[in-house]
């Protein structure tokens, strides 16, 4: 099967998924290229330089692709950072910059390259860096698919009505600038095929008039940690004021996120024998009669590895979000055997009353009902927590299945790795 897939360069800025497309590609043998801003070994240097930056970089690289063909931009793009930094760049500024940056690396590589590969080849990049990639691409021969990462301008517009319904809550919030969209648009314009990560993300963008025919539906990716495949949970027979249900939150707290609806539910929940845990960096100005509220934990941005400890303390995890191109934490709090409080509006992990609750509509009310529930018949989270299993369609096998069926058959030219 794996011989029917043509091959694939990978455009990628940042470590989205931990490399899972390059990787599923590479597990067949048909990834010519991984082209990315950042690649650091465990041996690397810059895995021992002081300050943010660097910090940041001690991520950027993955065991499974040790000895792929990859070729990363390290030394410029500290150079940009840098400059960014010291110019002061306001966020949505920087962000499209950096994007126009990884671009100009990654084609003065192509360019060099071009020759040496074939007509069949495909270029896949994420969504905001594509477009001149994109274009190179078809003046080449090649076939290109894009990586749609969220829902796309609708997802905007979802949260400009969330944020005039609640203006205090996230002063610092701006909508992207309108070049971000008219580039988005003229990528999907030049995409053969448009991955998108859940129905919602393709309805939003068939909404938005994105052409049907090119997009196809790929889940993320998501390994457990081996501790969680044998962790086993329980349950008390009762929750009290010395053991409340505790409810973990871990993300960005956002309005996207839906944060005003967990902050009505708590509201509604006063007094209940109930525990939220809010976990993720902090982008909303708490209400002062929440900051110290008794039954609410703001714990703020924590290290990755540490989740594990909050995902294991937690009886029942919510994720009611008002728009997410999939929502990662699902697999992740499933993997922990955690029953799942989600919206509609993300990638389809719950199941309704199978391994926790789908929200018909997010409100505090909605959220409040069902967690009022899970307090009165706690034998309920313990029939959802077994049933917690996480499915094929998630591991990186299923993942190199879909890209083969979204390219022609085509041989592989093999090009040396380059750091």
């Amino acid at each position: 099967m794996a011989k029917s897939l043509s091959p694939w360069i990978c455009c990628q800025l940042g470590a989205r998924e931990h490399y899972a497309i390059p990787r599923a590609l590479y597990q067949v043998d048909h990834l010519t290229l991984l082209l990315t801003d950042a690649w650091v070994s465990p041996q690397s240097a810059l895995n021992h330089l002081p300050g943010k930056i660097s910090a940041s970089l001690k991520g950027r690289f993955h065991e499974d692709l040790a000895n792929a063909p990859v070729r990363a931009f390290n030394s410029s793009l500290l150079q940009f950072e840098l400059t960014q930094k010291l110019k002061k760049t306001p966020a949505w500024n920087r962000i499209v910059a950096r994007n126009n940056w990884f671009q100009q690396q990654a084609l003065r590589y192509l360019r060099a390259i071009a020759p040496q590969l074939s007509r069949s080849t495909v270029l896949f990049s994420y969504s905001y860096t594509a477009l001149n990639l994109f274009r190179f691409a078809k003046h080449q021969g090649w076939q290109t698919v894009l990586g749609q990462i969220d829902p796309g301008p609708l997802e905007e517009k979802i949260v400009a009505e969330e944020q005039a319904k609640h203006p205090g809550l996230e002063p610092a919030w701006n909508p992207v600038p309108p070049v971000y969209w008219k580039t988005w648009q003229e990528e999907c314009a030049l995409a053969d095929q448009i991955m998108v990560n859940s129905h919602w993300s393709e309805r939003l963008l068939e909404q938005w008039g994105i052409e049907s025919a090119k997009i196809r539906i790929v889940p993320l990716v998501y390994k457990p940690p081996q501790d969680a495949v044998s962790f086993v949970r329980t349950y008390p027979q009762a929750f009290t004021a010395e053991r409340p249900l505790r409810v973990l939150f871990l993300g960005t707290v956002t309005l996207r996120k839906g944060v005003a609806a967990i902050l009505d539910a708590i509201q509604d929940l006063q007094g209940k024998p109930i525990e939220f845990w809010i976990v993720g960096s902090q982008q909303i100005t708490i209400p002062p009669q929440f900051r110290d509220y008794p039954q609410i934990r703001w714990i703020g941005q924590v290290p990755r590895s540490e989740t594990p400890r909050y995902y294991q303390g937690a009886d029942v995890f919510l994720f009611p979000t008002l728009s997410d191109g999939f929502g990662l934490t699902q697999l992740e709090a499933q993997a922990w055997k955690l029953p799942i409080i989600a919206s509609q509006c993300c990638g389809e992990v719950v199941r309704d009353g199978v391994n926790g609750w789908v929200l018909e509509e997010v409100t505090g009310a909605a959220i409040a009902n069902i967690l009022l529930s899970a307090i009165d018949y706690p034998t309920q989270l313990k029939r959802l927590s077994d049933q917690a299993i996480l499915t094929s369609s998630f591991n990186l096998s299923f993942l190199s299945g879909q890209l083969q069926k979204l390219a022609a058959s085509q041989p592989v030219p093999v090009l040396p790795a380059c750091r």
